[in-house]
This record gives structure tokens, C-alpha cells and sequence, in this order.
């Protein structure tokens, strides 16, 4: 349920140089809290370089950003334990079971030993693995990894997960399903922020963000976008846009 007046991600002219390549150029958004928002460009425009900031991997060249309502210049360890992480490699070890993962990830979140088994039981049978709980990751089927990484990049109930570029490599079928487990965790309020090379998933976003070059070229809703840009889908408003590239790598 979105909280338009509660703003969970803000950023001020956000710039990162590289010496004499600008790879994010003041970039300046906000998103609400249980807002799905989508952040799209190519390769080049400079979207993993802004989650990487946001994320408190790296520090701003100029500009300001907070998340969670903590500063990305000098908070960042605060940062990285309030908030979830998916990437496209799914982040789960493969060598240990499906329960010693969550056992795992709920220890470096700090949770307690009976919080971790609650809400292991719970995703155990949310996710019906309950007879895979002793299985090794790296024999469970992708779709499987996929959303058993979700539900470990929020286990420890943070109010923000970061999903860069998450379905990747999966079924339609399956993308699917995880945008339902998005939507579920959305409802809840958790802020979703993720990133996406499928257009069609961008329809399913509240807002959507299309970066350029390093700079946002279009913000709002993916109604509004087709409507400004007249076409009937979101991956003509992203052609249109992705022309006006110069650069090819991020």
C-alpha cells in the first residue's frame, strides 16, 4: 500500500565520476513507501552505478541521497543492514541446504534463534519447500532459486529490497509468480526498488524511471509514459528513449 507523503528513497542531484566520465549526472527522484519503482535503462546508462550508491556500496561524487532516512555520504554500513538485496545470481550459497541459508542470512541480519526458525517455518511452507528444506540450493530448479533468493533478500523484514535485475534467465511463467511475491511484499509496505531488461515487467511498476546516459530522461507512471510518448507499450517508450544513447558501457 503506497504512502505517497512517505518518501523511504530520496536523491539530490546524485552524480558519480569515474575521472572524466560522468556515469550518473545529478540525478534527482523520490520513491514512496510500498511503491514498486521501477529503474530502467541500458547497458550504459548508468542504472547499476546509482543502486550501487543507494545500496552504500559506493560514495557520491556530488549531490545527496538517503535511504531508509539514512545519508548514503555517511551512513552507509546503517544502510546496507536496513535494507534487502537480490541480484540476478540469486546471492544464495549453492553448496548449503535450503534452511541453512535462511539460518545463515537470518544470523547476519542479527536476528535470534527463534525468530530464524519462525519465519523459516513460515517461508518453508509459504513457498511449499518444506520437503526441500534439506536439499542443497544448487539442485533446486531456477525458478525455485529465484524465489527462495526473494524471500531471503527480505527475511529480515526490511522496509526496502533492492532487485537488480532479478528474473533474468527464467520462464514467463515463472516471472510471473515472483511479481506476485513482489506485489505481496509491496502490500505489506516494503518499498520495492528494481531494476529490469523486460519491458513487459515494467508494466507491472507503479513508477517507472528510464535512465540515459547517466541522466533520467523520463519519470512517472507507465500509463502516462505511453500515453507522453504515444505508444501502446512501455518497450516502444524505452526504444524511443534508448536511441538518444551515446555511450555504450556502464
Amino acid at each position: 500500500m503506497i504512502e505517497l507523503n512517505t518518501h523511504m528513497i530520496t536523491a539530490d542531484k546524485l552524480t558519480k565520476q569515474f575521472g572524466d566520465f560522468t556515469a550518473v549526472d545529478q540525478i534527482s527522484f523520490d520513491v514512496s513507501k510500498g511503491e514498486i519503482f521501477g529503474f530502467l535503462g541500458a547497458n550504459g546508462a548508468g542504472k547499476t552505478t546509482a543502486m550501487r550508491m543507494l545500496c552504500g556500496l559506493s560514495l557520491p561524487t556530488s549531490g545527496k541521497a538517503s535511504v531508509n532516512g539514512f545519508d548514503v555520504n555517511t551512513e552507509t554500513e546503517k544502510i546496507k543492514r536496513s535494507i534487502g538485496y537480490m541480484s540476478q545470481k540469486f546471492s544464495l550459497y549453492e553448496d548449503l541446504t535450503v534452511r541453512e541459508n535462511m539460518r545463515f542470512y537470518g544470523g547476519i541480519y542479527g536476528m535470534t534463534i527463534p525468530q530464524i526458525k519462525l519465519k523459516t517455518q513460515y517461508i518453508l511452507e509459504h513457498l511449499h519447500l518444506e520437503k526441500e528444506k534439506d536439499t542443497l540450493v544448487g539442485s533446486l530448479p531456477l525458478g525455485w532459486k529465484q524465489k527462495l533468493s526473494f524471500s531471503v533478500a527480505i527475511f529480515h523484514d526490511p522496509s526496502i529490497v533492492f532487485l537488480d535485475e532479478p528474473t533474468g534467465g527464467v520462464d514467463p511463467i515463472t516471472r510471473r509468480e515472483f511479481w506476485e511475491m513482489i506485489y505481496e511484499a509491496a502490500h505489506k509496505g516494503t518499498t520495492i526498488f528494481v531494476t529490469t531488461h523486460y519491458m513487459d515487467e515494467a508494466e507491472y511498476c507503479n513508477r517507472v524511471c528510464i535512465m540515459v546516459d547517466g541522466r533520467i530522461e523520463a519519470m512517472d507512471t507507465p500509463a502516462n509514459l505511453k500515453k507522453q510518448y504515444e505508444s501502446a507499450h512501455m518497450e516502444d517508450v524505452f526504444l524511443k528513449l534508448a536511441r538518444k544513447a551515446t555511450r555504450i558501457a556502464d
